[in-house]
């Protein structure tokens, strides 16, 4: 695992924070992604929804996948995105810690690191998203 993900853990969640202080599970990533990485990602705040409107979700994840810095890849690395369906929906993100491992955040707990290859996640996964700045910033 890599020593970055520890940073995340415990942040609470909160719908609309998007800092250490609270996060949603794209705004996790976010954060991530600024801190350790250099890169700025939109908040999607001023769109950003409750939780149970998965529809309303997919769509802001769909307009974030459709742009051309991601590239979907067959296997995961150290910050790719995992996505992940709620009922028919592409609504939840993770941040690949480690292969088999995302950091992630859910509206009744904090951020956390856990197994996406789990009877709970793995039926859910939609595909693993890279950003193509990543791969000059990450080390092998």
């Amino acid at each position: 695992m890599n020593a970055w993900s520890n940073a995340y853990v415990g942040i609470p969640y909160d719908r609309r924070g998007a800092s250490h202080a609270g996060v949603n599970c794209w705004t996790l990533v976010g954060l991530v992604y600024r801190e350790q990485l250099g890169i700025i990602l939109p908040s999607y705040l001023e769109d950003y929804v409750p939780m149970a409107e998965d529809a309303e979700i997919s769509r802001l994840v769909g307009i974030e996948r459709r742009k051309p810095v991601w590239r979907e890849v067959a296997s995961a690395e150290a910050f790719d995105i995992a996505l992940f369906r709620r009922g028919r929906a592409d609504a939840h993100v993770g941040l690949i810690a480690a292969p088999g491992l995302m950091l992630h955040v859910t509206g009744d707990e904090q951020s956390k690191l856990e197994s996406y290859d789990t009877a709970l996640w793995s039926h859910r996964l939609s595909g693993f998203y890279r950003h193509i700045e990543t791969i000059s910033k990450v080390a092998p």
